[in-house]
């Protein structure tokens, strides 16, 4: 069963790019040998760490969104782990949250067309109905009177 996960890890500032870049070149590999599929890579540069892992304080970020199985995701967590370049690697599923905020977004819009229809209006709304958006920052002067209140 394909479900979708995030996989983001941690490589060592010593690593050269061509290092980073090997190593995403084998985590696509291992995806495509066992019949997995990348929505997306997507590498964050160098960074500073949150807190000190061993003797880096920074390190480069990658990001991939991956389609596949557990046992792909074991797999890659098993090839992260002995790789001495990646000082830190997470794995998470994805899927059951996107699944939960679909489902909470269309129990909001059924609740709002129930109300709507309930108040004689069409279940949708209009374009023009509610509130005015600003387009722009400038046209905002809510906060350009600034009161001395001594």
């Amino acid at each position: 069963m394909n479900r979708k996960y995030e996989l983001v890890y941690v490589v060592s500032p010593d690593a050269t790019d061509d290092q980073v870049t090997e190593l995403q070149t084998q985590v696509e590999g291992i995806v495509q040998r066992l019949e997995g599929q990348i929505e997306k890579t997507d590498n964050w540069g160098r960074r500073k760490l949150a807190y000190e892992i061993g003797h880096h304080k920074e390190g480069t970020y990658v990001l991939h969104v991956i389609n596949g199985s557990g046992e792909l995701m074991k797999e890659i967590d098993r090839r992260l782990k002995v790789f001495d370049l990646v000082i830190r690697h997470l794995v998470v599923r994805v899927d059951e949250d996107e699944r939960i905020v679909e489902r909470r977004k269309s129990i909001r819009t059924e609740e709002s067309r129930r109300r709507r229809v309930a108040r004689g209006l069409p279940p949708d709304r209009q374009p023009g109905e509610g509130q005015k958006e600003l387009d722009d920052d400038d046209q905002d002067d809510r906060f350009d009177a600034v009161e001395d209140v001594r």
